[in-house]
């Protein structure tokens, strides 16, 4: 356990910091299942919506650093690659 007052700062910190991020991973998780079903089930308008929805929430979580960005461009270019195919 830690002693120093700033260590127990730093905890502190670090549990609020990994509950945003734990949270901001959790959205976009839950806009790109969205966007799969969407896929998945052939719609392509609802796709299309789907998609514009998770792009910025996508990019949200690159920018707080939650994802990385080379890893929000993949996704995001390989779901575009799926709707387009549609």
């Amino acid at each position: 356990m830690a002693q120093h007052k700033s260590a127990k700062k730093r905890i502190r910190q670090t549990e609020r910091r990994t509950a945003v991020n734990r949270a901001r991973v959790s959205r976009v998780r839950n806009v790109i299942k969205k966007l799969e079903t969407a896929i998945a089930a052939g719609d392509k308008s609802a796709a299309q919506a789907a998609f514009k929805e998770a792009q910025p929430e996508i990019q949200r979580g690159v920018r707080t650093g939650a994802l990385q960005r080379n890893t929000a461009s993949r996704k995001l270019s390989r779901l575009s690659a799926r709707i387009k195919a549609l």
